[in-house]
């Protein structure tokens, strides 16, 4: 059944850029049908006409929601007892102190913010890498699912596409390591997360709104014995669920990776586990051309966080030989240092010019449009789209209506169109390209406004009241 109707004027759709497209958007939130060069069309002339090019929302394949509130707070030198020396360890340190604090309300209402951020700024779509479990003391809470349902009440208040991901931790390093006392919220044996897993998707199943997959933190945090038991009690429940892992973010995690298995992170999760599609490897920084070409073939999604990872120093991804070997990707915004999809996709570029001293690096996978930008947006929809698990990342039937209408008003895009519309996004300014964005067949902001973003924000402001207290 048709709920309502649009018309824009251009649309980015599959096979490229269309004229005067009408769209008949589901009661479910789908879009039910599509019409290009429809301008003379019955229907055209009762449609709600969008206010500029209408892309498919981006979506966001790794978030730390909590980490948003921290923003800001770990860049002073020294903050853990470094003497100087900061790197990703002595930040994670200071991490470990900031989560260590909050209560279930206050993770509601920064994830809540963070996604009114998240979708004013193009993201439709989210992958919760959620691995704060337990009270501060390391004990469960009485809803032993307490904060997952936090984060997925926070994306159902402000309407954001949600694949949650509880995060397996079991260890604190490889081979089964003790985890220290600042990892104690996040702990689980196989049964407990197997039994995090089932309650959650007996309470959401069948919301086109949420997905449910898991994520092993990383090999560093499991056991071989572990992640194969919890793998195989997620096929029992749904053998297509996505499953995400950090991996390879770190030279000294290869390293202990290394002295542990005498296999790389990459290598030994090959050679080790049948991954494919479903798959997602966030960061895998530091690979091998042979790594780096096995991994393209698998099928499975790198998730890259350019941002995030400058910021805590990883290193560089082997983009140009990945993209060479047709490998799939998409973005996230992970430690939320940077909301913005635009950022994502210009630093992940703009990161290969610096170090191959190149320009026009990621054209990616033979697009014939010679354009950076555009091809960019369009990998990195398509690729986040099959990280999160979910019928997004097309404007087009049987697909959620998960879109963003362009602001061309913008000075940095007048006279912009097409692709060229897309490199101007990208690369020249940094002013919110966004006007509207309409995420399951709901208009969601309007005009750059949220419609809860003032409920939000008061909720949020309260919150780092009492953090920073």
């Amino acid at each position: 059944m048709t709920a309502h109707t649009l018309f824009a004027e251009s649309a980015l759709l599959p096979d490229g850029w269309a004229s005067d497209v009408l769209f008949e958007i589901a009661s479910d939130g789908s879009i039910a049908a599509l019409l290009p060069d429809a301008a003379g069309h019955p229907e055209a002339a009762y449609a709600h006409r969008v206010a500029g090019p209408v892309l498919p929302g981006m979506p966001n394949l790794h978030s730390h929601a909590f980490q948003r509130a921290m923003a800001g707070l770990t860049e002073q030198r020294g903050q853990a007892g470094s003497a100087g020396e900061d790197s990703f360890w002595t930040w994670r340190q200071v991490m470990y102190g900031f989560v260590g604090q909050l209560t279930p309300d206050q993770v509601q209402a920064i994830a809540a913010q963070l996604y009114v951020e998240m979708l004013k700024a193009g993201y439709t779509a989210v992958g919760e890498f959620h691995y704060l479990h337990h009270d501060p003391e390391g004990r469960p809470y009485a809803d032993f699912a307490e904060l997952s349902e936090r984060i997925i009440t926070a994306a159902q208040v402000t309407g954001i596409g949600l694949t949650h991901l509880p995060v397996l931790y079991g260890y604190g390093g490889f081979g089964g390591q003790p985890a220290g006392t600042g990892q104690r919220r996040f702990l689980h044996d196989a049964n407990g997360f197997l039994r995090l897993i089932n309650r959650l998707l007996q309470r959401h199943d069948g919301n086109p709104q949420v997905r449910i997959g898991m994520a092993p933190h990383s090999l560093r945090a499991v056991t071989a014995e572990m992640l194969k038991e919890t793998l195989h009690g997620l096929d029992e429940f749904d053998d297509e669920a996505p499953i995400h892992i950090h991996i390879a973010e770190q030279v000294k995690e290869v390293e202990d990776c290394r002295a542990w298995s005498h296999q790389r992170p990459v290598e030994w999760l090959l050679n080790n586990q049948a991954v494919n599609g479903r798959w997602c490897l966030v960061h895998a920084t530091h690979m091998t051309e042979g790594e780096t070409a096995r991994l393209a073939r698998t099928g499975a999604v790198v998730g890259l966080c350019p941002t995030t990872e400058g910021n805590l120093g990883d290193g560089f991804f082997q983009a140009p030989e990945f993209l060479r070997q047709r490998g799939v990707f998409g973005i996230g915004s992970d430690s939320h240092i940077s909301v913005s999809p635009v950022e994502e996709l210009r630093w992940l570029e703009y990161g290969q010019r610096l170090l191959y001293r190149r320009r026009n690096m990621l054209a990616v996978n033979g697009n014939a449009s010679p354009s950076v930008g555009a091809a960019l947006y369009r990998a990195a929809v398509a690729g986040g789209a099959q990280a999160l698990g979910r019928p997004i990342g097309q404007l087009a039937p049987g697909h959620r209506a998960d879109l963003v209408v362009v602001d061309t008003e913008k000075p940095a895009l007048l006279g912009k169109a097409g692709d060229v519309l897309l490199d101007a996004m990208v690369f020249a300014g940094n002013e919110n390209p966004v006007r509207d964005v309409m995420v399951g067949g709901k208009w969601l902001v309007t005009e750059g406004h949220h419609v809860a973003e003032h409920a939000v924000l008061a909720r949020y402001r309260a919150t780092l009241a009492q953090l920073m207290a």
